[in-house]
């Protein structure tokens, strides 16, 4: 393995551990999700003008749209996050796939594929599990609900930068941030300054999660292919609650684990399908 390989591998790796600190940062912190968002935006918006400096001011049409679908985005994971286990935002939020692959054949008028019927339908029946721990926790189904809205909010953000240009996609991340911390600027406003050590991970939150991870794994991607890059990033929703259950204490429901585990694993198997034995087949 040559030194470029290698480098971003671990590189993509190092993305992904930074993007799955972000649950146990958020419970950690006392503060209110809309307060925690307007820190984590602001520190997000100062490294990405450090990092990518006049990138950050190329925007087109496909931009505007997909800040629109970054900032509920955003928002509903630090919610369902604070309002129900971190393995279930994360689990949920990561049904985006699916989405995609049930409205890309409206939206492309394309067929739906028969792998990715097969991923829909194992991936639905992971999401059943998800409710089943519900039932004896009543207080859980509206964080369940808005993790659920945040894997279509991500899904709509794929699918507009996968249409638009790379160059473009760091000013979609940094004015999304912007747009945020205008909108969560009152409860900033109204709440009292953070302790030294909230302040800290509140930069973790904007500096690590979002700047650097975003930082280390868009390096790795330009270097290695789609699928090793989105199977490397599916360390994110293992890792997250494994980070939350360590330095917090809080255990996912066995039923969640499952259901998480399940989507996850159709998940892999459909980009090896696609990626690997589609394109032997058709190296087209």
């Amino acid at each position: 393995m040559d030194a470029t390989r290698r480098n971003a591998i671990l590189a993509t790796i190092i993305g992904a551990i930074f993007w799955s600190t972000g649950g146990l940062f958020i419970k950690l912190l006392p503060q209110d999700a809309f307060t925690i968002l307007f820190y984590r935006g602001f520190y997000a918006a100062i490294i990405f003008l450090i990092l990518f400096r006049k990138s950050l001011f190329r925007f087109n049409k496909l931009s505007f749209i997909s800040v629109l679908f970054y900032v509920p985005l955003v928002v509903s994971f630090v919610l369902a996050t604070k309002l129900t286990t971190a393995a279930n935002a994360i689990f949920l939020q990561y049904t985006a796939p699916v989405f995609v692959m049930i409205f890309e054949p409206y939206l492309a008028r394309t067929k739906l594929k028969p792998i990715n019927l097969v991923t829909v339908i194992i991936s639905m029946l992971g999401l059943c599990l998800f409710f089943v721990d519900q039932f004896s926790k009543p207080e859980s189904w509206l964080g369940i609900w808005i993790a659920l809205a945040s894997g279509l909010f991500l899904a709509g953000l794929l699918v507009t930068q996968k249409l638009n240009k790379s160059e473009y996609i760091p000013g979609t991340v940094f004015w999304g941030n912007i747009l945020v911390c205008l909108i969560t600027l009152p409860w900033f406003v109204s709440s009292p300054f953070p302790s030294f050590e909230e302040n800290n991970y509140l930069m973790l939150l904007g500096f690590g999660q979002i700047g650097l991870g975003y930082a280390f794994f868009m390096y790795g991607q330009k270097q290695l292919a789609a699928i090793e890059s989105s199977l490397i990033a599916m360390m994110e929703p293992i890792l997250n609650p494994l980070w939350v259950f360590i330095g917090y204490g809080e255990r996912p429901g066995l039923w969640a684990i499952a259901g998480g585990l399940v989507i996850i694993a159709a998940l892999i198997f459909r980009l090896y399908w696609v990626e690997v034995r589609e394109k032997r087949i058709y190296p087209t």
